[in-house]
């Protein structure tokens, strides 16, 4: 079946028109939206979309409640394929589900407020069902695999079953994951059962299996969280930075491939994006398997490393395309400053057409350095339209824009030294130190935080530093880079409902590729003034020495965080004598008989 072939197409890379607007132009050949997505993905796949796109939408649902909306959702496609004139089969997918969602019985008892966006309009219904999605709830029991002779006759009875509420379940914990991903992991469970339901130790055999299908589940949230990112990007910044980042990815990836057929497939990422980061999962579905096709038909336009990667079966594609190396760069690119720099008819060419100049810019730049981020090179984009808009402007236009390697190498060293002194410091002095200098730097920079979410934003900027500083040099930037906006765009996410303090709101503002600068820039709050002096916070007990040593590490970081919210101007020569002098205590008083009375005189 189709959709146990089709795995994770977000794999593959991760317009200010109206999405109703490109909905009507894309099916203008379709009468009916609905028939003809059921008539491309078929029965199966249609059903399991669908299932993922009501548990995403409705969390706390069951499945069997969920099992009569897909099937009222697909006898309708059916009556459509048969007749697109019939009633309904004119509206949009999006209408149809949020409809159904709409009537479902007692909304608002098991949903609340959520009941409250039926009576918008669209798009903003959508908007506002979207806004009350919650990533892994707590309200959801973690998932217990029945034993093994259970699943097999299960799978062996009841297959379709057993793999919607295995699709169900993956969906309703992660509502931000791509429908294209979730029925990957339902084609890797799938063939973990039925390699080891014909083994005599089914039991064994699924352990190994389900240890592999784990790794998986890692990535996928892992991939989940990159989506979310990308959503963002599109959502925060709209389509000029989303596709500019991309078209910066991909010229990386594919140096050899013509500025137009990467604008094209730009575009086409764009808006099959827009239609996964909206919930509408059987378009998104259906449009990236399309996408992928059309990349694969075009390897020798794009990329010489494709060609093994299409050739796989169509299940094994999106991954091994999304893993492949980038390409190697054309021989002998001509230096950029003949054409952007030391022509004296640039302006020219810019004021015929800013977007088109600039996006022509970012794809030589970014097809010459694979070694920089996205974010990097659009910052440098940025700078050097910066630098065009003044200069134009003058009456020696050339003399003025002349400087502008000297310009645009400011941003490329102040990336690269802060890469070489963190990676330099994680790897000299491992990962514990790694993680108490991020939450001094960053307790100073934004004390207001609670200790609890400057200890998380710590430990997920450690483990970019875990992740890359190990990498060849070449590799360490980029890669260190993209994480850090990641936890820097989820961390200001946050703040917009729970302002921080003025210098992280402005930070917060900056353009998308100027973030990670901007908060490496700020210093201690000045504004920001301490809590009184509260003794709990710094009492200790036998807890101290007798806790497991996880539990004492993390009551450390905590103490250190709050240390420095009480005295946020200490020296770091002040923190390593009183981080010392605590650390003389422990081992002091941890050796005494009566712990309580040596941590109270020290």
């Amino acid at each position: 079946m189709k959709w146990l072939t089709l795995i994770s197409f977000i794999f593959l890379l991760s317009s200010a028109r109206s999405r109703n607007l490109q909905r009507a132009a894309r099916d203008a050949d379709h009468k009916s939206p609905i028939a003809h997505r059921y008539n491309d993905l078929h029965e199966e796949t249609f059903k399991a979309v669908a299932m993922i796109t009501f548990a995403q939408y409705l969390q706390r649902c069951s499945y069997d409640g969920l099992s009569k909306m897909v099937k009222d959702v697909t006898d309708l496609a059916q009556k459509c394929v048969a007749n697109e004139d019939a009633p309904d089969c004119s509206k949009s997918l999006p209408s149809i589900i949020l409809d159904s969602i709409c009537q479902v019985d007692k909304l608002r008892d098991s949903y609340g407020a959520m009941a409250d966006c039926c009576a918008k309009a669209d798009p903003e219904r959508n908007q506002c069902f979207l806004s009350f999605r919650i990533h892994q709830p707590d309200f959801i029991p973690p998932y217990q695999r029945p034993a093994a002779d259970v699943i097999c006759k299960e799978y062996q009875d009841n297959r379709v079953p057993l793999l919607g509420k295995f699709v169900y379940a993956v969906a309703r914990r992660n509502p931000f994951l791509h429908a294209p991903a979730i029925l990957g992991l339902a084609a890797e469970y799938e063939n973990a059962l039925k390699s080891c339901c014909s083994e005599s130790d089914i039991g064994a055999c699924l352990d190994a299996e389900v240890e592999q299908i784990f790794v998986i589940k890692e990535r996928a949230k892992k991939i989940g969280v990159q989506q979310q990112h990308g959503c963002r990007i599109l959502e925060k910044y709209g389509e000029r930075t989303f596709q500019a980042n991309k078209l910066a990815h991909m010229s990386q990836k594919y140096p050899k491939a013509e500025f137009g057929e990467l604008v094209k497939m730009v575009h086409a990422v764009k808006d099959v994006y827009k239609e996964c980061c909206e919930g509408d999962m059987v378009d998104c579905l259906d449009d990236w398997s399309e996408l992928v096709d059309n990349l694969c038909s075009k390897q020798d336009v794009f990329s010489s490393k494709l060609k093994p990667c299409c050739e796989k079966p169509a299940g094994e594609r999106t991954k091994c395309i999304m893993e492949a190396d980038f390409d190697e760069k054309p021989d002998n690119l001509p230096s950029l400053a003949e054409k952007y720099i030391q022509d004296k008819e640039v302006c020219k060419s810019y004021e015929a057409g800013h977007d088109p100049f600039l996006s022509e810019f970012v794809y030589e730049y970014s097809r010459r350095h694979p070694e920089f981020s996205t974010q990097l090179i659009l910052r440098i984009a940025k700078g050097y339209e910066t630098l065009l808009d003044k200069c134009c402007k003058t009456d020696n236009p050339a003399e003025c824009y002349g400087n502008a390697v000297k310009e645009l190498n400011k941003h490329i060293k102040e990336t690269q030294d802060v890469v070489k002194t963190n990676c330099d410091l994680f790897n000299t002095h491992g990962e514990m130190d790694f993680l108490k200098g991020i939450l001094i730097r960053y307790t100073k920079k934004m004390p207001q935080v609670s200790t609890d979410t400057l200890l998380e934003i710590g430990r997920k900027m450690t483990a970019v530093g875990t992740k890359c500083c190990s990498l060849p040099e070449e590799k360490r930037l980029p890669c260190s880079e993209h994480y850090l906006s990641i936890v820097i765009e989820k961390m200001c996410k946050k703040q917009e409902s729970t302002p921080v303090n003025d210098q992280v709101s402005r930070c917060c503002n900056e353009f998308y590729s100027y973030k990670r600068p901007c908060f490496t820039a700020i210093g201690v709050d000045t504004k920001y003034v301490p809590p009184p002096f509260d003794p709990m916070v710094f009492s200790f007990d036998d807890k101290l020495c007798s806790a497991p040593a996880a539990e004492r590490e993390e009551g450390q970081l905590k103490l250190l965080i709050n240390l420095i919210k009480r005295k946020p101007q200490m020296t770091e020569e002040q923190i390593k004598t009183i981080v010392e002098s605590f650390c003389a205590m422990e081992e002091k008083c941890c050796k005494q008989a009566d712990i309580d009375t040596c941590l109270g005189e020290e």
